[in-house]
């Protein structure tokens, strides 16, 4: 925000003063960060309860004089910013503010700590517990909110929904052992391992929120359910398929309990080593062909945001060279690409209930940080980036790549480590030959990382020519005019004159192998307008015939 909208905002939380969305603090240099957190999680909650945007916590206001005083709370921008990850560690869901304001008023720095509302039917935790407010107080969140707030999508959600007759003999025990581990892992900070395993399985499903009023749901019975008691969520096949296409086929499908299925059906996937041979070196990089993490991610993703009320089946193609994941409903809130980034957070789930049990239990984040994690994780393996189609309606399919696509682009993220996340994502669309904004083009020009003429960009002679072969870059590399100048001024002074289709057969196989037939036709017409304009030649024959010669030429 700009000063002014800044001091606007602030005045309009003044003139309403502290209610259960805001709170006003003179706040020290040594405010405690465990206080900052506990105003988070109850800002954010109060927030949701009310139709709120956000919540605001004020730093630099007196919370009795109603005045502002300035504050001296962490004055270097680094460590003021880095409270969002202190936040962010210690939240559940992992989520953090949307920003912190810093404004420079005549009576004193001010901080304006922007607190999302919690999202549609999750509320937010500090160090395992939950806050409120009531009036200026912070208060534990009564059950009634916290029941509020869990059950604002319930009546929407499949997999919110108690399975009827569903029992504890209906889990796997080793998927329950399994669940117990991944929880106190994720938790390790608060719990021990063994406190969880000495839990009665009731206590334990509970506290995973895997269970209604310790009823089971259609998200127990996915995650942790028997694979003989999938029956229970039929017409829902509960399946998740792996298909093998190529020289060989083969196919397997595999069931609940999807906690372990996961993991199965990664094992599956032949996860060879390949190697990719970095610029002037001898020694290959070695990379295995898909990463276990990477994998899982898209796996667990599909699983979580999937449109159960589709009944479809989770697939998983394997491919020569790539893996395409697909699911059942489409994006549910923004694209792919609001995602990569890591910055949105997502405010609404399809499946909220389902998609907190498995963050419990440690299968994915809710911060909207798994697809920006699998970029960049692919991009330090040197390997193209993911590809997302929404084209098919109602379902989801992203692509993984497990091998090179353009050795210059792997050799580059090779030698250039330090290159933003941008500029990879743009350098991977130019290897796909793929259209890039002009600004992105602009950029790795400048750091001369592609070349070419738009559209038909490629990589830098840097890259270009730790290529299998140096000829690949002189024949993609646009030459200087005064290059093809010069062969057709030779070509006159030796046989005097040449026709059109001649000096195409001079020119064009000389032309960079960037353009195609016709804008290398355009180009020797330029090229001989260009010359005929400078006086250098002249056409001797007719516009229908043209007879080229030098100019001097009678």
């Amino acid at each position: 925000m700009e000063k002014t909208e800044l001091t606007q905002l602030l005045e309009s939380l003044i003139a309403t003063w502290e209610n259960e969305v805001v709170e006003f603090k003179q706040a020290g240099s040594d405010y405690s960060t465990d206080d900052i957190g506990k105003y988070f999680s109850a800002l954010a909650n109060e927030a949701n309860l009310r139709g709120a945007d956000a919540g605001w916590l004020v730093f630099g206001v007196n919370n009795k004089t109603r005045r502002m005083v300035g504050t001296d709370y962490r004055p270097q921008a680094a460590r003021l910013h880095a409270l969002k990850m202190q936040i962010t560690e210690n939240a559940e869901p992992r989520i953090s503010f949307r920003d912190i304001h810093e404004l420079s008023h005549a009576d004193g720095r001010v901080l304006l700590f922007e607190i999302p509302a919690a999202p549609l039917g999750i509320p937010i935790a500090w160090k395992g517990h939950y806050y409120a407010r009531a009036g200026e107080s912070l208060i534990s969140l009564s059950l009634d909110k916290l029941d509020g707030i869990r059950r604002q999508t319930l009546a929407q959600d499949w997999t919110a929904q108690v399975v009827p007759g569903a029992t504890l003999a209906d889990l796997d025990e080793t998927a329950l052992r399994r669940a117990r581990e991944s929880f106190a892992s994720k938790y390790a900070n608060r719990v021990a391992l063994s406190e969880v395993l000495g839990w009665p399985i009731n206590t334990f499903l509970d506290r995973a929120r895997l269970t209604q009023d310790g009823q089971l749901t259609r998200a127990t019975q996915l995650l942790l359910g028997k694979r003989e008691s999938a029956y229970r969520l039929s017409p829902h096949p509960a399946q998740l398929t792996w298909s093998l296409v190529g020289q060989e086929r083969a196919y397997e499908h595999f069931g609940p309990p999807f906690l372990l299925s996961t993991t199965r059906l990664y094992q599956r996937i032949r996860n060879i080593q390949l190697r990719i041979l970095p610029q002037d070196e001898l020694v290959p990089v070695e990379v295995a062909k898909y990463d276990q993490k990477i994998v899982l991610e898209a796996l667990h993703n599909c699983i979580a945001h999937q449109d159960y009320t589709r009944h479809g089946r989770v697939v998983v193609t394997e491919q020569p060279d790539r893996l395409v994941f697909e699911n059942e409903g489409g994006f549910y809130e923004g694209s792919p690409d609001d995602y990569i980034t890591g910055t949105k957070l997502p405010r609404r789930y399809r499946n909220p209930f389902l998609a907190q049990a498995m963050a419990e239990l440690n299968m994915i984040d809710t911060m909207g940080y798994g697809i920006h994690d699998m970029y960049v994780r692919q991009a330090r393996r040197y390997f193209p980036m993911p590809d997302y189609d929404l084209g098919e309606a109602g379902a989801v399919k992203m692509t993984i790549y497990g091998g090179v696509v353009d050795p210059a682009y792997s050799r580059l993220l090779i030698q250039r480590t330090d290159l933003p996340l941008a500029d990879v994502l743009a350098l991977d669309r130019v290897q796909k030959k793929l259209s890039i904004p002009d600004e992105a083009a602009a950029r790795l020009r400048k750091g001369r990382l592609i070349e070419g003429r738009k559209p038909n960009y490629f990589v830098s002679a840097e890259v270009a020519t730790a290529t299998d072969s140096k000829v690949d870059y002189i024949r993609t590399r646009p030459q200087d005019d005064e290059f093809y100048a010069k062969l057709l001024v030779d070509y006159l002074e030796k046989f005097g004159e040449a026709t059109r289709t001649e000096i195409n057969k001079l020119l064009l196989d000389k032309l960079s192998d960037a353009l195609d037939e016709q804008q290398k036709y355009n180009k020797v017409s330029n090229l001989l307008t260009n010359l005929r304009r400078r006086g250098v030649i002249r056409n001797a024959g007719v516009d229908s015939a043209p007879r080229w010669v030098l100019a001097e030429t009678n």
